[in-house]
C-alpha cells in the first residue's frame, strides 16, 4: 500500500513512521510511505507557503501554488484527501475502505488553514478525525495511517486481533472491546473473572461478547440503541454484572 503525505513539517512525522507496527510493515514492504515538503516545490527565495487571508482575519493561511505544483509533480496516490475539523468524520468503517485499497494520500494543513481552491479543485475531499482543533494535519495524519496500517493484510501478527477489538468485535453492530486481562490471577484484592481461568472456550467466547454489549451501551450508547435483543436478555442472565470482575 502506498500513502502520500504532505506536510512543511517532515520532521513531525519521520519518527512515528520509523518505530512499532507502521515501521514494521514498512521494514517489510507491505507500507510504502512518501513524505513531501510542499517547500521544496516552491519558487521564490524565501520558500514561502502562506500569505494573509483576503477579508482579513488573524493568522495566515497556506497558499494554493505549493500545493498543487507538489501534488502534480509527485503524482500521489489517490484519494487524496486534506485533512480539515470540517471534513467528515474518520472512523473504522473508513479505515477498512482504505485498507483494502490500493493507496491513499493526506494533505497536512497548518496556520489558520488552506486555500479553499485546494480543496475544491486539488484533493478529492476533506477528513477530520475528531470534533477538535489541532495545530495542523500531521497528528491526525498518524491516527489515520496507524489505523489504517494495522488492519492491511499481513501486517498484525495475529489476524484476529484487528476483529475482536473495539468497532469490529459484531459484523452486525459497532461494539466496543470486551477487556482484558493477564498475569497474576489475583493483583492486590482484585481478581480476574473466574470464567476466563475456566478453560471454556466456549464460555469464554459469550462472556466476551457479553461485555462487548454491556460495555457499549454503558459508554457508548449511541452506538447501540434500543431495548435489549433476546440474544442479549440470555447474555445477561448467563452474566450478571456482579460478575464482570470490577
Amino acid at each position: 500500500m502506498r500513502i502520500d503525505l504532505f506536510t512543511i513539517f517532515p520532521e513531525y512525522l519521520s519518527a512515528p513512521l520509523s518505530v512499532s507496527l507502521v515501521g514494521r510493515a514498512r521494514a517489510a514492504g507491505l507500507l510504502d510511505v512518501r513524505v513531501h515538503d510542499p517547500r521544496a516545490f516552491t519558487t521564490d527565495v524565501h520558500h514561502a507557503v502562506d500569505d494573509a487571508p483576503f477579508g482579513g482575519g488573524a493568522g495566515m493561511v497556506m497558499m494554493p501554488e505549493p500545493l498543487f505544483s507538489a501534488v502534480e509533480a509527485v503524482k500521489p496516490a489517490r484519494p487524496l484527501l486534506m485533512l480539515s475539523a470540517s471534513g467528515p468524520r474518520f472512523d473504522q468503517v473508513r479505515a477498512r475502505e482504505f485498507a483494502a485499497g490500493d493507496g491513499f494520500s493526506l494533505l497536512c494543513g497548518r496556520y489558520e488553514g488552506v486555500d479553499q481552491r485546494v480543496g475544491d479543485h486539488c484533493c478529492d475531499g476533506e477528513l477530520s478525525v475528531g470534533d477538535y482543533v489541532l495545530a495542523g494535519g500531521e497528528a491526525a495524519a498518524l491516527v489515520v495511517i496507524e489505523a489504517v496500517t494495522r488492519l492491511v493484510p499481513g501486517v498484525m501478527g495475529n489476524a484476529a486481533s484487528s476483529t475482536e477489538e473495539s468497532f469490529n468485535a459484531d459484523p452486525d453492530r459497532t461494539l466496543l472491546e470486551y477487556p482484558q486481562y493477564t498475569r497474576p490471577a489475583r493483583f492486590r484484592d482484585w481478581e480476574v473473572p473466574a470464567v476466563l481461568r475456566s478453560g471454556d472456550h466456549a464460555r469464554i467466547a459469550r462472556w466476551r461478547h457479553a461485555q462487548s454489549l454491556r460495555r457499549t451501551r454503558e459508554r457508548r450508547p449511541d452506538l447501540i440503541s434500543g431495548p435489549l435483543s433476546a440474544e442479549e436478555e440470555a447474555l445477561r442472565a448467563e452474566f450478571p454484572p456482579e460478575e464482570d470482575g470490577r
